[in-house]
């Protein structure tokens, strides 16, 4: 009886504290965000519990996030090819051509991450939106160029579940030099995650210096993960949302061109020398990403084609991809089939159609078509999954939903009443602060 009671305690201050933290992040939006973009950015994916499955703490706190600032949204196209999806894989986890682990990862990385992108908008504005992911990846750039040269990564001494601690906490290199990986567990997922952000750092209404310092700043940390897909997509972002990006003044291109110019000149011979000393590692690699295409010929019409594993194909023992399958598309293909995988990136190719028009236009959906190359070379992995179907729902909303749902609601006294973008031209600080 005496136990009782503390147990009894612990579990009303527990439930206590879980409505305070609901009660802020309903009341202060803004900071809600901001808390969530630093876990998304440095929080590694092994930080998390088992409740039923594991759930990392970004995809807690984005069900959390999801759940205290819902709002009813204008549904889209993209919309409902996700929902058919989502139908689609549930039903084929009932037949069992599904199993548990890949529809929880379609749920959990990709379905809750878009509803958080479609729901966003309707309680923080987009410039708030657009400068926090802004300032978080340049934070993790900054520290990915630390890790570089001091070849100390702190991340990795944060506990966590013992299998995916176990798988991506290992660091890597490349050549005998270490590639930067940050938080994100590998260095292909920093690289892509850095060269999505690039877009809303083009984005923001920040002076020039800052501006062009913090592409600089991206640009490096994505040079030193060597990872070939973040690096062309970083250039594919960087060149979509320059010339793209409604407001962005002629300066900045220009300055974007020169800096381009003479960063490609500095990173060239070091990208070869390490590349050249990696040898038949990086080679293999590439070779590798090629000999996956084998796998298409197991891919089924709905559900994943059972024990592959053990077959063989020609020259190839599909054995040998088993621990890896470095291509989204292929990967997407063989856990769900072909139907459920034209589903799912039907929604994607939507958000990326935003970029064509003018008036539909907008970071998210630049970083998206910018990281369309790198689904074929690369697994959506870590929280580079989450953050790019983060900018998927972000694209769609944003393209026709953001000045409706700004107009439609009251906007927060945290809005009302927030500190201007302090790297914003004085006029605009000006304008914000209700000065002529």
């Amino acid at each position: 009886m005496a136990t009782a009671v503390p147990i009894a305690l612990l579990a009303v201050g527990g439930i206590a504290a879980v409505a305070i933290v609901v009660f802020v992040l309903r009341l202060l939006p803004r900071t809600a965000f901001v808390v969530w973009a630093c876990v998304l950015f440095f929080v590694p994916l092994w930080v998390g519990v088992n409740v039923g499955f594991y759930w990392a703490a970004i995809t807690l706190l984005t069900a959390l996030m999801i759940i205290v600032n819902w709002s009813v949204v204008p549904l889209r196209a993209a919309d409902a090819w996700v929902v058919a999806f989502v139908i689609v894989i549930v039903g084929l986890y009932g037949f069992g051509t599904v199993d548990l682990a890949s529809l929880v990862a379609a749920l959990l990385e990709w379905v809750i991450p878009y509803l958080w992108g479609r729901v966003v908008l309707a309680r923080i504005g987009a410039e708030w939106v657009t400068s926090t992911i802004a300032v978080v990846a340049i934070v993790a750039a900054v520290l990915g160029i630390v890790e570089f040269f001091t070849s100390f990564n702190p991340f990795v001494l944060i506990p966590g579940s013992g299998v995916v601690y176990d798988t991506w906490s290992p660091l890597q290199e490349r050549g005998g030099v270490l590639r930067v990986e940050g938080a994100f567990g590998h260095s292909i997922a920093l690289g892509a995650a850095l060269a999505m952000s690039s877009a809303f750092v083009v984005a923001t209404k920040w002076r020039l210096i800052p501006k062009i310092g913090g592409v600089v700043i991206l640009a490096v940390a994505t040079v030193l993960t060597f990872s070939r897909a973040g690096q062309l997509t970083l250039v594919l972002t960087l060149v979509l949302s320059t010339f793209l990006i409604v407001g962005v003044s002629r300066k900045f291109r220009i300055s974007v061109v020169v800096a381009g110019v003479i960063g490609t000149a500095i990173a060239i011979p070091i990208i070869d020398s390490v590349f050249g000393a990696a040898g038949e590692e990086a080679g293999g690699s590439a070779d590798y990403r090629t000999d996956l295409l084998v796998l298409l010929q197991q891919v089924q019409l709905f559900g994943n084609p059972g024990d592959w594993h053990s077959l063989v194909s020609g020259d190839y023992y599909l054995g040998y991809f088993a621990r890896s399958v470095d291509n989204a598309l292929v990967l997407t293909l063989l856990r769900y089939g072909y139907v459920p995988t034209l589903l799912i990136m039907a929604a994607l190719v939507c958000a990326a159609i935003m970029t064509v028009r003018r008036s539909t236009r907008s970071p998210a959906s630049i970083a998206v078509v910018g990281q369309l190359p790198s689904l074929v070379v690369v697994a959506l992995i870590t929280q580079y999954s989450m953050f790019l179907w983060f900018c998927v729902g972000l694209a769609i909303t944003w393209a026709r939903d953001a000045d409706m749902l700004r107009g439609a609601r009251e906007v927060p006294s945290e809005l009302r009443q927030g500190s201007p973008d302090p790297f914003a031209p004085a006029a605009g600080r000006r304008a914000a602060s209700g000065q002529s």
